[in-house]
């Protein structure tokens, strides 16, 4: 069996996948960087596994992720999310993701993409912080302060620096995976 971090929950499939294919591997896709921020939002005062559990409603909910489609989402259209039992519904969050959808759209017009826009607050380069239990690992620090202040700036919501923190190492521009971690091949591959 592969060594993987102990943070994973080995009971849920949905959790080891998450793990294996997609958590802290650098990420340049800006749909699937908008869909993973959304995500880290939802999970303010939540589980990860409560929102990886909801992840295909709120794909299904929000158009795909489709940038252009959620940013045009009509308050209407909003409220009725409301009722649906798949997601969490939290009128605040829900609405924040149109929100995020318009800054989003705004930051790719003014840099050309939110990539670009991303990843030069780390030089382009995955900072690896050489975890060996991921309990070493930060809530947040001053990259992820200066970056939910600037987020904000930009019209983000529920974006502070514990989110930005988790969203980071969601994204591959932190590398938090253990040392000994078997899915820890990707260090600072961008």
């Amino acid at each position: 069996m592969p060594k993987r971090c102990g943070w994973v929950k080995m009971s849920n499939p949905l959790y080891v996948a998450y793990h294996d294919e997609e958590w802290g591997r650098p990420l340049h896709d800006d749909q699937a960087l908008f869909e993973l921020l959304c995500m880290e939002t939802y999970q303010a005062g939540l589980s990860w596994e409560t929102v990886l559990n909801k992840r295909q409603a709120f794909r299904e909910s929000f158009h795909g992720y489709h940038l252009q489609a959620v940013a045009e989402m009509s308050d209407e259209e909003l409220e009725t999310l409301l009722d649906n039992p798949a997601i969490i519904r939290n009128r605040a969050k829900i609405f924040a993701t149109r929100a995020n959808a318009q800054a989003f759209l705004q930051v790719q017009a003014a840099f050309g993409s939110f990539d670009a826009y991303l990843w030069s607050f780390v030089g382009f380069k995955t900072i690896d912080n050489e975890i060996t239990n991921y309990k070493e690992a930060p809530a947040k620090t001053e990259l992820s302060e200066t970056m939910s202040k600037a987020l904000k700036k930009q019209g983000f919501k529920f974006v502070g620096p514990v989110c930005v923190y988790s969203f980071l190492e969601a994204a591959g521009l932190i590398n938090d995976h253990e040392k000994d971690c078997d899915f820890n091949s990707h260090k600072n591959t961008v």
